[in-house]
């Protein structure tokens, strides 16, 4: 990833974008770390959390893009609804940021 990829942050993690490689071969990953989940029963519910959250907002996803998520802390405290909303709105944002550039 580079400097002039698309990013949006959210208080549970963090989305970094670029464009495909092979354009209708879009992908996605996650990024959980040691240094921050110290527990692995808590790095294992992060991703199920953001694996929940991106298969709920999957219609705002661009095929043409390939995603890489970046669980933070926060990720742990908060619902189900909450990381919903949040993932809808940085992927909005996401898509409004590359018609502006």
């Amino acid at each position: 990833m580079q400097e002039n990829d698309l990013t949006a942050r959210s208080a549970f993690f963090l989305i970094r974008a670029k464009k495909a490689k092979f354009p209708d071969d879009a992908r996605y990953g996650l990024i959980v770390t040691k240094k921050t989940f110290k527990h692995a029963v808590d790095r294992n519910r992060a991703k199920r959390l953001l694996r929940d959250w991106i298969a709920f907002n999957e219609k705002f996803l661009r095929d043409d893009l390939d995603y890489v998520f970046i669980a933070r802390r926060a990720i742990l405290e908060t619902d189900r609804e909450s990381g919903r909303t949040a993932m809808k709105k940085a992927l909005y944002f996401l898509r409004k940021q590359e018609i502006n550039a």
